[in-house]
């Protein structure tokens, strides 16, 4: 009766972004408006536009529930009124923020836990979350921007939304939205652009956002498939499974793929197949080229343990949804399709659906020697071998007999205990030591009673006879233990042998720099298992700790280490582990010897993060050190000058002449000058440090930027003359800045010059595009001290005024165009700045010049 009267539970959709800014709270509030026009019933239970003029539009005359107001520590806060929420009994409620803690005193720690309430109670809701508050992303947004997000959301809360659809932005498109201070406070601008809102960062975070939504969209149809009971291959997008066997020519194949693959737009899949006899030998390096070769050419890799490779290779096929296997013509011989079978004709008799090319190409003499030489390794302890060695025994006396026993007449004694010995030795290659004692023994005894006098009786009249059949017993015995030891030898050389392949490729793997996921995807293929992960331990006050998965391979991961088959302590809170099944005693060592490879490569890695960290902090105390130094003195300085001038003009009692006002506001303007200089060249290096630098290239001509340079010298430009064809070409730049690149370097040469020598600017064609030379005739700077000149804060004499940043600032705006800057001596004393800019093929349009 209770569930009867139960509302039907409401639903959820979200809105996702990759970062703060792009907009999930106007798509929010503007879901809100579209369904109130279509005759819904929504109100606000929380929003937050934080400051930006669009969002509060869009909240425009929508119903707004209040806030509930707490108090907590004596400070005053606003939570969503869940109680007053569920009175007005909505259809729809836009909640905000979903990954939100609640001010303690609220009825429900997480803001997510107030929107279950909310759907429990049959009311529909659409909210907001950011990628970095999924709990599964956590720790990698961590390790990507370096902030941890004390706030996060179980992603099953987001994945059972009805709906989660991807707010997208790029990232070039939000650091403008932050630029124009349509994000943050303008104070906060810098420090974000710096620092969060890097464009490594957005870009990593939006790539983050999308493969999230994608495997959520993957799920969703994996499921609808599933529950419709369909298994064939659905065409929604052209994938292509090579197969990446490790032979000369392979690449031919993988290029084929990928010409396939580009094609139709579509995915290319490299598939490495390698036995499951236990431990696998580790790839060669043929198969590494190719690895290389297909993920250079935008392919997957993945490598998959198989005794069928064809039943291997259909099932990659199907859980990947592949459309077209590609493989390679057999290289075998016909007696060794005959006997062994063509893989090519199973996977085309599974493939179904499936198109199937078949690529032939021609070795070269170099590819056919360099064939890998095929070698069976006998496996006389496998169970399924020790199988076929008892059949062969048991089927094998018995028609040997009959056949030796039909030519009695023709065969002796000697011939027959040769054939039985062949046997044995045969059977003890097949099926090892037992099964081929047992020929052995059987061998005797029917030698004995179907070709020793007396026949068919087990009595020997013969001493003779005896001796032999003693010395064949006990010869093919021996022979028979020897052939079993040899397999073993050869199988233990082979582990041996697969083992030290493992271990030279994951050393390997640790000297170019892998990372994590191939590392532990290395460790899946080398042991057969379907799933390898690396799990680390976060300290959760007042727990035992979470597990999380800090790398994963093959299948889904276990929920925590001891739901894995097998696991290794390697560390403090990290735990590996294998799933797929127990280990054999045989490969315990080598597991401890690779987990101990991969404990060395987790702590290099920390122990890297950590020096970049400390190398990233030097470099910032040190700008900070500087920019303190210049704001304590090279800023106090012109203040000083424009304060005493004001002052001096400011008393009373004093009657100062029309000349020495002139001279007081003429210092004003100078300093004031200065002071405007100093402020817009700490500002352009505030931009360089935080990568906000924009360019706008175009055709530019040489004389009409030195001229506006010049210009805004002042007066100091007096003493620079100009030497710059009306006629060059013109060059690629944004006018603007090169504009700053001259003044700058202009300004400069004006400090090491002295006051009765002109400083020289001229320009001239060169090879390799147009160079603009700034000449000065001061004491020049010695060559190996002037790579530190374009580091931000060095001045060039130690008596210079400014903060030390035209160089810096210089180089800088160059790169950001494309151009270089390199300083050379000037003839007869000085220092010569060059600037070195491409040659533009286009015209400059009227009125730019």
């Amino acid at each position: 009766m209770n569930d009867a009267r139960r509302p039907k539970r409401g639903l959820l959709r979200v809105y996702l972004g990759a970062a703060p800014g792009v907009g999930k709270t106007f798509a929010m509030l503007n879901e809100g408006r579209r369904r109130r026009e279509r005759g819904s019933d929504v109100v606000v239970a929380y929003a937050v536009s934080h400051g930006r003029a669009k969002t509060a539009e869009q909240l425009g005359d929508l119903e707004v529930v209040p806030r509930r107001r707490l108090v907590h520590q004596g400070a005053d806060f606003e939570e969503m009124d869940l109680t007053a929420v569920l009175a007005r009994r909505p259809e729809i409620a836009l909640v905000d923020e979903l990954a939100h803690t609640n001010v303690p005193g609220s009825r429900h720690e997480k803001r997510w836990e107030d929107v279950e309430a909310l759907l429990a109670e049959g009311i529909d809701v659409v909210s907001t979350v950011n990628i970095q508050h999924l709990e599964s992303l956590n720790d990698v947004v961590d390790r990507i921007t370096g902030v941890r997000q004390r706030e996060t959301v179980p992603d099953h809360v987001v994945r059972s939304a009805e709906q989660v659809e991807l707010v997208d932005m790029t990232p070039e498109a939000l650091r403008r939205r932050m630029a124009h201070g349509n994000i943050y406070a303008p104070e906060k601008i810098d420090a974000a652009l710096g620092n969060y809102f890097r464009a490594g960062n957005l870009g990593a975070l939006r790539e983050l956002a999308l493969l999230w939504v994608a495997d959520r969209v993957d799920d969703a149809l994996e499921e609808y498939r599933e529950r419709h009971g369909i298994t064939d291959t659905w065409e929604l997008r052209e994938r292509v499974l090579v197969a990446v066997t490790g032979a000369p020519g392979t690449e031919h194949l993988i290029r084929r793929a990928s010409r396939i693959a580009q094609r139709t737009r579509g995915e290319m899949i490299g598939v490495h197949v390698t036995a499951d006899s236990g431990l696998t030998s580790a790839a060669g390096d043929l198969v590494q080229a190719q690895r290389r070769l297909l993920e250079e050419l935008g392919g997957e890799f993945r490598e998959v343990v198989a005794s069928d490779v064809s039943v291997a290779l259909i099932d990659v096929a199907r859980a990947e949804n592949a459309t077209q296997i590609v493989l390679g013509a057999s290289r075998r011989s016909r007696l060794q399709r005959l006997t062994q079978g063509s893989i090519i004709s199973r996977v085309i008799a599974r493939a179904g659906p499936i198109d199937v090319h078949v690529i032939s190409a021609e070795s070269t003499e170099e590819e056919r020697q360099a064939l890998p030489l095929r070698r069976r390794v006998l496996t006389p302890v496998s169970p399924a071998r020790q199988a076929w060695g008892w059949g062969l025994a048991v089927a094998g006396l018995p028609l040997m007999t009959l056949a030796l026993a039909n030519l009695r007449q023709d065969v002796h004694l000697p011939t027959v205990l040769l054939l039985y010995l062949g046997l044995g030795m045969t059977v003890a290659l097949v099926g090892g030591a037992f099964p081929a004692l047992a020929t052995v023994v059987g061998g005797f005894l029917l030698a004995d009673y179907y070709f020793t006098e007396p026949l068919y009786d087990l009595k020997i009249g013969n001493t003779e006879v005896v001796v032999s059949l003693v010395v064949y017993l006990l010869a093919a015995g021996l022979v028979a233990v020897l052939v079993d030891r040899l397999g073993r030898t050869r199988l233990q050389a082979g582990r041996s042998r697969a083992e030290a392949e493992a271990m030279a490729a994951l050393a390997g793997s640790l000297a170019e720099a892998e990372a994590l996921p191939g590392l532990v995807a290395h460790l899946r293929a080398t042991f057969g298992m379907r799933n390898a992960a690396l799990f680390r331990r976060e300290h959760v006050p007042g727990t035992d700790g979470r597990w999380l998965v800090e790398a994963t391979a093959g299948g889904p991961p276990p929920v925590e280490p001891r739901a894995a088959d097998v696991t290794r302590d390697i560390g403090p809170d990290l735990v590996l582990t294998l799933s797929g099944r127990p280990l054999q005693a045989a490969d315990e060592g080598v597991l401890s010897a690779l987990a101990g490879q991969l404990a060395t490569a987790v702590e290099a890695r920390r122990l890297q993060a950590q020096a970049g960290r400390a190398s990233e902090l030097a470099a910032a105390n040190d700008l900070r050190g500087a920019l303190l130094q210049a704001v304590s003195h090279d800023l106090r300085t012109p203040l000083a000058g424009i304060k005493a001038s004001i002052s001096s003009l400011r008393q009373r009692g004093i009657t100062w002449t029309p000349e020495q006002v002139a001279e007081f506001q003429r210092i004003i303007e100078e300093e004031t000058d200065r002071l405007d200089n100093l402020v817009e060249n700490l500002l352009d290096m505030s931009r360089l440090q935080s990568g906000a630098v924009r360019t706008q290239l175009g055709p530019v001509t040489i004389d009409g930027v030195v001229l506006t340079a010049l210009a805004g010298l002042g007066p100091r430009a007096e003493r620079v003359t100009v030497d710059v064809a009306e006629d060059l070409p013109p060059v690629v730049a944004d006018r603007a800045l090169l504009e700053r690149v001259i003044a700058n370097l202009v300004d400069n040469a004006l400090k090491l010059a002295p006051p009765d020598t002109p400083v020289r600017v001229e320009a001239g064609e060169v090879p390799e595009g147009i160079d603009v030379r700034v000449v000065d005739r001061g004491p020049g700077v010695d060559p190996h001290d002037r790579d530190q000149l374009f580091e931000p804060f060095q001045r060039t004499t130690d008596h210079g005024t400014g903060v030390g940043l035209g160089l810096a600032i210089a180089r800088g705006f160059l790169d950001a165009m494309g151009a270089e800057i390199v300083l050379e001596d000037t003839p007869g004393g000085g220092l010569t700045a060059v600037v070195r800019l491409r040659r533009s093929d286009q015209r400059v349009p009227v009125g730019r010049r």
